[in-house]
């Protein structure tokens, strides 16, 4: 796939090159400018950058997004940082894994329409369309890895203003590793049960004051513990190269490539009686076919950031980003739908996608600190310009008999199971993943779709004096797609935020605060807009808010962060359905909310006492789901369990020997808005122990889920519930140069 220059939607470098050519020509302006500005009465307020020890753990940091104009304490809203140390010291190598620390997050299941990724729900809403990279947009649907990211930062509650288009729920920031000014080797290697082994390296070599470049890298062979014949294989590399490490302006270009070949496991059946998962069956089986299954992804990313600092108050940046991202799979559907669970069977239905992103983003940011008529103000404005083009297929699998007779669809019933239906049907308790399969598949046409985006954003933290704090965002975005298909869909959307913070002391903030997004038609679907219908390309965006009171505290002479919120997050003209049947008109008037309250503790409790934690309770309901679906008023929303929390705490008990364990737990979630599907509450369990050997070397022993509780973790809104991986022992030796 090209990108061209010829069609109107083909105009991305042209406006991206000048987007870049303005944001550069802006720097001797703006300094020219900043000459006759009169000095702050106080120094800056430093945003946008972490410093982080090696030697030292430590569960709190600062966003590094330049779109935070405050330091969380002082920030109106609800954000987690998970540092890399949490990431470390859990052993999370996946976004899934890292996002378990965050309560009030769940991950969803993707079928048909909406490609299986790394999906996320915050606050009861899904916020695919809010995940950013160096906080810029990452359009693809992926699953990804962590072993480039310095930090992970979430933030809760439509934010629109952040992420742009979508983000009902909140967004993610994901943060990635750049050239330090110091030389140092690093690394890790594991081994576990179920055939684990990982390595990592980071390599950082300062070559001159001025320049330095880093690289890391990744390679993982692994089974999951628990689930029969799944495996999940994985490597990447990622050089970047900084110059001007000391100097006002600096330079930054970063490649990366990541790959992973496995089986995607789309768990058990759902009884079609109760609506969850089929009990009496070993929680190990699956249903799926080595001989037919794969789950094949390849992210190839470059990044450019031109930054120049002016002066002590002025700092503008300007970020290109291209990606491409390919997203191929067939999976085993473990459908239920034709009542073939009764009968002991399991038809083998097949979900497939054959995506490739391409897209290319470019971001010009300018922060100043500055004193007005007495007060003191950190903005943040910027101009993001995007486009994003993706070539989406599925598969033809062939459904035939040994004799050549075609199946039923559903219908394994009629035929039974094993060499008798070609393995298209097997036994519910005792499945077979080696079955000699030997069927057909095919490609089908594919469909493509084109996005751009434009948007211009503004944030100003105005502080009037120690107690009184004004933290305002706003943004306009104009968007449009279109698809092979015939559809369009073209909207300029606004959101806002707005908070006043009142610290009755210098470490306590007591604020309130209001945040909005908009989610055009088809949005949240990932890999483009594959999921705008003639249904719904000509509706207008759903509309959300974010309503929060909070306080924030961090004990003085403790690095240690306390905050408490209670929120409402709504949507209003929601997509809902005004006629019965698939693919039947709809129109924007649903409504949808979530009132809650989440409370956290991340840091340092004692020197030798770390603590992240955090829990979230959702009190959610369904207000207005149209005129066909009046029964489902006053159910809950799809992945928004009631409790959720998270506990991981680690404690020194000797100068070399650190322990360490955590909890998970999450009560009952529904697949659907008519909660007829669900699956139940759990907790599981987790336990570290880390031992210094000595200067440069440490060993690590996790064992995740202790107990090895077996429970569902995603559940579908028809077929299916997806079984957590039982009992993982990871051992590994860290070194440090």
């Amino acid at each position: 796939m090209e990108f061209s220059s010829s069609e109107p939607h083909g105009r991305p470098f042209s406006l991206l090159l000048t987007g870049t050519a303005l944001g550069l020509a802006m720097l001797p302006l703006t300094a020219h400018a900043q000459t006759d500005t009169p000095a702050k009465d106080s120094d800056p307020v430093e945003v946008g950058t972490v410093a982080i020890d090696a030697d030292a753990p430590d569960y709190t940091a600062e966003p590094n997004s330049p779109k935070y104009t405050a330091p969380l304490i002082d920030t109106p809203r609800s954000v987690t940082v998970v540092t890399q140390e949490v990431l470390e010291d859990t052993a999370a190598t996946s976004l899934v894994d890292a996002l378990r620390t965050v309560p009030g997050i769940t991950m969803a299941m993707g079928e048909g329409g909406q490609p299986f990724a790394d999906r996320p729900f915050i606050r009861g809403y899904e916020s695919t369309s809010g995940i950013m990279v160096d906080g810029v947009r990452d359009a693809s649907s992926q699953s990804r890895d962590t072993f480039n990211l310095e930090q992970i930062e979430v933030s809760r509650g439509a934010n629109g203003t952040m992420a742009g288009r979508g983000a009902p729920g909140g967004s993610l920031n994901l943060v990635t590793k750049t050239a330090k000014a110091d030389d140092f080797v690093a690394g890790s290697a594991a081994i576990g049960n179920a055939d684990y082994k990982r390595a990592t390296v980071d390599v950082n070599e300062a070559v001159s004051e001025q320049v330095a470049f880093r690289v890391n890298a990744m390679w993982q062979d692994a089974e999951v513990p628990g689930r029969d014949a799944v495996y999940d294989n994985r490597w990447g590399i990622a050089p970047t190269i900084t110059f001007g490490l000391n100097a006002p302006t600096q330079v930054t270009a970063s490649l990366s490539h990541y790959e992973s070949d496995g089986l995607m496991d789309y768990g058990h059946p759902l009884d079609t009686v109760t609506g969850e998962p089929v009990t009496g069956i070993d929680p190990d089986n699956f249903y799926g076919l080595v001989n037919r299954d794969f789950h094949d992804t390849e992210v190839d990313s470059g990044q450019l950031e031109f930054r120049n600092n002016l002066n002590d108050y002025v700092t503008i940046r300007n970020l290109t980003r291209l990606s491409r991202s390919k997203n191929d799979y067939i999976a085993t559907n473990p459908d239920d739908s034709q009542g073939n669970v009764a009968n002991g069977l399991v038809y083998r239905n097949t979900k497939s996608s054959n995506s490739v992103t391409d897209s290319i983003v470019n971001q010009t940011d300018i922060q100043a600190f500055f004193t007005s008529g007495g007060i003191q103000h950190s903005l943040s404005t910027g101009l993001e310009l995007g486009h994003e083009e993706t070539e989406r297929a599925t598969y033809s699998v062939s459904l035939l008999t040994p004799e050549g007779e075609s199946i039923p669809r559903g219908g394994c019933d009629l035929v039974g199971a094993g060499a008798i239906s070609g393995y298209n049907c097997v036994d519910l308790y005792n499945p077979n993943p080696n079955d000699p399969w030997t069927g057909d598949i095919s490609l089908n046409d594919p469909t493509e779709t084109q996005v751009d985006t434009a948007g211009l954003y503004l944030f100003d933290t105005l502080t009037f004096n120690d107690q009184w704090i004004l933290n305002l965002g706003v943004r306009a975005d104009d968007f449009s797609t279109k698809t092979s298909t015939g559809l369009s869909n073209h909207d300029t959307i606004f959101s806002y935020q707005a908070g006043l913070v009142y610290k009755p002391v210098s470490n306590t903030s007591i604020y309130a605060s209001i945040g909005t997004s908009a989610s055009p038609s088809g949005v949240t679907a990932g890999d483009g807009n594959d999921n705008l219908s003639t249904t719904e390309e000509d509706l207008k965006p759903e509309k959300n808010a974010n309503y929060e009171l909070g306080v924030k505290w961090e004990p003085a002479g403790r690095n240690l962060a306390l905050t408490a919120a209670i929120f409402r997050n709504e949507i209003t003209d929601g997509h809902v359905a005004v006629e019965a049947g698939r693919g039947a008109a709809q129109q924007a008037i649903g409504e949808q909310r979530v009132d809650g309250i989440e409370l956290s503790a991340t840091g340092n409790i004692t020197e030798a006492w770390s603590i992240f934690a955090g829990y979230s309770y959702m009190d959610s309901e369904i207000v207005d789901a149209g005129p066909v679906n009046t029964d489902q008023v006053g159910n809950q929303l799809p992945n928004t369990p009631e409790h959720s929390a998270s506990l991981w705490t680690t404690y020194d008990v000797m100068p070399k020997l650190t322990i360490g364990g955590g909890a998970t737990c999450m009560s009952e979630r529904y697949g659907n808005t008519a909660n007829s599907k669900s699956v139940e509450g759990y907790c599981k369990y987790d336990a570290m122990a880390s031992y210094v050997i000595n200067d440069n070397i440490d060993a690590q022993l996790n064992i995740n889920n202790l107990s090895d509780e077996r429970y569902y973790e995603r559940v579908y809104t028809t077929h299916m519930a997806t079984i957590a991986t039982g009992r993982a022992i990871i051992g590994s030796l860290k070194f440090k140069y």
